[in-house]
């Protein structure tokens, strides 16, 4: 057990949720910032949720990703930070800058107040947004050697994830003075659901059960929220882990009707809606000319998403969940907490 403490940015957050209640199991103090403190009972109640009553051992520290404001104090004293907060643009007309400088300004202002705290391990959480996007279509899974191609067809928040992990590993390298970096790409992040406010990829759970018309032809890999943040806790601690980068994934990427068939099998009289057939990838093409939802499916559309987590589990000895259960975990979290449509 370890009385240090550890900041985890964006405390709200379903990734950050998980961090903090695996931090305060194995006894560490976590501080927390929220762009306001009025969703300090919330982000309690989540805890809660998830089994835990934090107490005084939890702290918040008001802090937006936009300004300078409040940072040296949520940093000051602390040995780790787990920086996971993204800023999300709103509005449906948000530009690719609205994206990108906010999440590039972000991760330099918090490597900043760290380096200038004396933190010693700075653990980023980016996505595999940042590894397998604008690629031609490949037989081999992705590594942590690759790098989204921004020449490619890449969407907005896949940029932005992709620039400020450049960012940060630039700012390391050049102005860290001894600010160790490790960064953790994830997949699709599934497994339990600890409030209302959740990933956007539970998002295809909850519409695969609420009854979508088909599945549409989309790959991706999967991964258990509690294992992510197993993997941010040992790439935190473990010195292997420092100026590496990690991908979180679960086994073999999986095609969305793979995930339905899982929902049918598991789930019983609850997955009634799921859908068994898979949409014909035309049909997807002749929605999208109307439905920006669809547009933004058009270029996965039969493109495996393939990735490997070979390097986390031999480097840092991390043994993740099936894939199936971290659907199942989100599946069954999303029917007690009544998010699902009757």
């Amino acid at each position: 057990m370890s009385n240090e403490l550890v900041v985890v940015t964006g405390g709200s957050g379903f990734i950050a949720s998980h961090c903090i209640l695996q931090l305060l199991q194995k006894g560490y103090r976590v501080r927390t910032t929220l762009r306001s403190l009025t969703r300090e009972a919330e982000v309690r109640a989540m805890l809660n949720q998830g089994g835990a009553d934090p107490g005084d051992r939890l702290t918040f520290v008001a802090a937006d990703l936009s300004a300078d404001t409040g940072w040296a104090e949520a940093v000051a004293g602390c040995t780790y930070v787990l920086h996971g907060a993204s800023p999300t643009p709103s509005g449906s007309y948000a530009t690719e800058k609205d994206w990108i400088q906010p999440a590039v300004d972000g991760v330099l202002r918090v490597l900043r107040a760290s380096r200038d705290a004396g933190v010693k391990r700075f653990v980023l959480t980016s996505a595999f947004g940042a590894i397998g996007m604008g690629h031609k279509p490949q037989t081999r899974p992705f590594d942590e050697n690759d790098w989204t191609n921004l020449n490619g067809k890449v969407a907005p928040y896949q940029k932005s994830k992709t620039l400020s992990e450049r960012a940060a590993w630039d700012f390391i390298a050049k102005e860290g003075r001894g600010l160790e970096l490790s960064v953790v790409n994830p997949t699709a992040v599934l497994g339990p659901v600890l409030a209302a406010d959740y990933s956007h990829s539970i998002r295809i759970v909850q519409q695969l059960m609420d009854g979508l018309p088909g599945c549409p032809k989309i790959n991706s890999g999967f991964v258990d929220a509690r294992d992510v943040a197993d993997l941010h806790l040992r790439a935190m601690i473990d010195p292997a882990a420092n100026g590496e980068r990690f991908i979180a994934i679960s086994g073999e990427s999986l095609w969305m009707l793979d995930l339905a068939r899982i929902l049918k099998r598991r789930m019983g009289a609850t997955a009634a809606k799921v859908p068994t057939r898979e949409l014909p990838s035309w049909i997807i093409r002749t929605l999208a000319i109307r439905n920006p939802t669809m547009k933004n499916l058009v270029p996965f559309l039969g493109v495996k998403m393939n990735a490997t987590s070979q390097k986390a589990i031999k480097l840092l000895c991390w043994s993740p969940r099936s894939s199936e259960e971290a659907i199942v975990a989100a599946a069954e979290s999303l029917q007690q907490l009544g998010l699902l449509k009757r």
